[in-house]
């Protein structure tokens, strides 16, 4: 799976009209559809939080994403990214919805 330009793992944390529109499925669909792993889960207060791991220009494409569109029904306030590293290998075996 790694490219030349090595692997990421970055957390990402969504706000906005982000739970009970089915946005942690749509999060897992496109995740998958690109490659890449991690995780998805709600939150106590409201938003959704996860991380991603995989080539970085994949990574690129799902934060962009994450940013813009997300699922049908959801209107995302904004999206922050935090804890970008490099990684040797990756961390996680699939891309899991969390409870």
């Amino acid at each position: 799976m790694a490219d030349a330009e090595g692997l990421v793992s970055v957390d990402y944390e969504v706000y906005g009209k982000v739970q009970g529109v089915f946005f942690r499925k749509y999060t897992q669909g496109e995740a998958k559809r690109l490659g890449l792993v991690g995780w998805v889960r709600n939150t106590s207060h409201g938003t959704v939080q996860g991380q991603i791991q995989g080539p970085t220009a994949r990574v690129r494409e799902l934060q962009e994403w994450l940013r813009k569109i997300g699922s049908p029904q959801s209107r995302i306030s904004r999206a922050e990214f935090s804890n970008e590293k490099k990684i040797q290998a990756l961390e996680h075996k699939e891309f899991q919805i969390l409870k």
